[in-house]
């Protein structure tokens, strides 16, 4: 019998696992949730395939993410990062990484975690969408501006609609798969 998965996944055998095990599910883990806001800023300009390959290079290369030794990242560690080929090198990226390791840290203070900062702009569950096409599935939504401008106004950078409305899709905060599709 067939598995029938959203379209965009069909690339090959990492994008599908992707897809099917992590894709669309809620995720509550600070760490986890940094994780992804780093593959994403990342991701801005590119293609999430890009990314998902190189995903265990930017793992060994930020320290698992662990954002609070990232926060504290000085020029060696960026001149090191930047010579690292195994990620994107691109020294805006990496010197957002950092600003936003810091920003992150600030915000769990605030809110007890960064979980319950952002689940906040969803009401805590997610939103679980319908689209019978990949044309249904937008790029940004009134909920990813409006947290997209909370983090800009808390001083992220690297995070506007668009990257911020993938994260949602990739952290369950929202569901965006397919109806005819098995993980829905």
């Amino acid at each position: 019998m067939e598995i029938i998965r959203c379209a965009w996944c069909e690339k090959d055998d990492l994008y599908r696992k992707y897809h099917d095990e992590e894709w669309g599910k809620a995720v509550y883990d600070d760490d986890k949730i940094f994780e992804f806001l780093v593959l994403e800023s990342f991701q801005a300009g590119l293609s999430w395939h890009t990314i998902l390959k190189k995903r265990e290079n930017f793992k060994k290369a930020f320290e698992n993410f662990n954002y609070r030794k990232i926060g504290k990242y000085q020029e060696e560690k960026i001149e090191e990062l930047i010579n690292d080929a195994g990620i994107i090198r691109n020294r805006l990226k990496i010197l957002a990484t950092i600003n936003n390791a810091q920003k992150y840290m600030e915000v769990q203070k605030e809110f007890g975690t960064f979980s319950k900062y952002i689940w906040d702009f969803v009401g805590g569950k997610p939103i679980v969408n319908h689209p019978k096409t990949l044309k249904e599935v937008p790029a940004t939504t009134e909920i990813s501006d409006a947290l997209a401008k909370d983090l800009k106004k808390r001083g992220f950078k690297f995070l506007g609609s668009t990257v911020v409305y993938a994260h949602m899709q990739a952290t369950g905060m929202v569901c965006d798969h397919l109806v005819d599709c098995h993980c829905k």
